[in-house]
């Protein structure tokens, strides 16, 4: 049960802080479809951030000694400097779409298609391959929070809830955790939250009570972009082996499901996170899941193809969206350009 909870954690953060993305772009009135583009984007900037860092003799030491402190300080850094870039990223979709009043699917769609092919290429240039690695060695374990770091023997017995939620758990997650509280505070509790959503719903009337929607629109899409970069590192260090490779296994598309599973709200985007998240573990891990507890793994041993294990988390997306897309209510003026001389 711990290991099942842990690994779907893994797989239920990044879709939740990314589909948090979607929605501060889809409630200023920006359809963002380039979340998977910006993901990629993101874990490429987090990845090359770490390997180039451990250049510097503070980061050096720390890599030779595995001193967990300094790491998870460059760990934040590079959550930090994918966030940065993934909203300069997202720039381009601003732009295109609130200046330039393109269709804003395309827009999406384009990014999309122009991030992996960027990120490879720029892959190939550093790396002389197609995968760039954060670190030499067991990388992912030095980023994870351990007994030992609060003083703990390894072999001290911390019973269900601390073997689950401290132990072996990385601090991004609790990161992107909190930062997915305070931003639906903001989405929701705040002045700022309450114009951000009048633009996505009637900019007009928006507009006609001082609020500047072609600014609430950027600021939505760029906190969109930073979501999406961090959780794109966060995809990269918990999931892909500490590795860009151009790729988040579909992963941005996924967190738009759950965005409209979750019907743009925070706590529905939560629950369907962990739904999808768990889906997306028994599928990557179904040979390692004891369900009893008596050493053997029922999944495993079932007669079902692994392939059919694999295509979980899409068919459950599949089946998810055609019953509840008719009952979710989007943001009457997403994806439509605003034009101040309409009324």
């Amino acid at each position: 049960m711990t290991f099942l909870i842990q690994q779907t954690l893994l797989y239920a953060v990044p879709l939740m802080i990314v589909a948090l993305a979607g929605v501060f772009a889809e409630r200023s009135g920006i359809i963002n479809l380039a979340l998977e583009g910006i993901m990629i984007f993101g874990a490429f900037i987090g990845v090359l951030f770490v390997n180039m860092m451990q250049g510097f003799a503070l980061f050096h030491d720390a890599f030779a000694a595995k001193s967990w402190l300094t790491l998870q300080g460059l760990e934040l850094l590079a959550m930090l400097a994918a966030g940065v870039m993934g909203a300069v990223f997202s720039l381009l979709l601003s732009f295109a779409s609130v200046n330039l009043k393109a269709d804003q699917t395309i827009g999406g769609t384009a990014l999309n298609l122009m991030a992996p092919a960027l990120v490879l290429f720029l892959i190939r240039i550093i790396a002389n391959q197609n995968t760039l690695g954060m670190a030499e060695g067991d990388a992912a374990s030095w980023f994870m929070i351990k007994k030992s770091t609060f003083g703990i023997d390894r072999k001290t017995d911390l019973g269900f809830l601390g073997e689950t939620f401290i132990n072996k758990v990385y601090l991004a997650t609790y990161v992107c955790i909190l930062l997915f509280v305070v931003l639906s505070v903001l989405l929701y509790k705040t002045k700022f939250g309450l114009r951000l959503r009048s633009c996505g719903e009637n900019p007009q009337a928006a507009d006609s009570l001082g609020i500047n929607v072609y600014k609430m629109r950027y600021a939505g899409t760029t906190i969109s972009g930073a979501l999406a970069g961090m959780g794109g590192f966060v995809y990269a260090l918990t999931t892909a082996n500490c590795a860009s490779t151009g790729d988040v296994a579909g992963f941005g598309f996924l967190a738009l499901a759950v965005m409209i599973f979750g019907n743009w709200k925070p706590l529905n985007i939560a629950g369907a996170a962990l739904l999808f998240g768990l889906f997306k573990c028994i599928a990557a891990s179904y040979a390692s899941i004891d369900i009893n507890g008596d050493g053997v793994c029922m999944l495993a041993s079932a007669p079902i193809s692994s392939h059919v294990y694999r295509m979980l988390p899409y068919i459950i997306t599949l089946v998810v969206l055609a019953f509840t897309s008719k009952k979710s209510r989007a943001p009457k003026a997403e994806g439509i350009p605003y034009d101040k001389g309409q009324r």
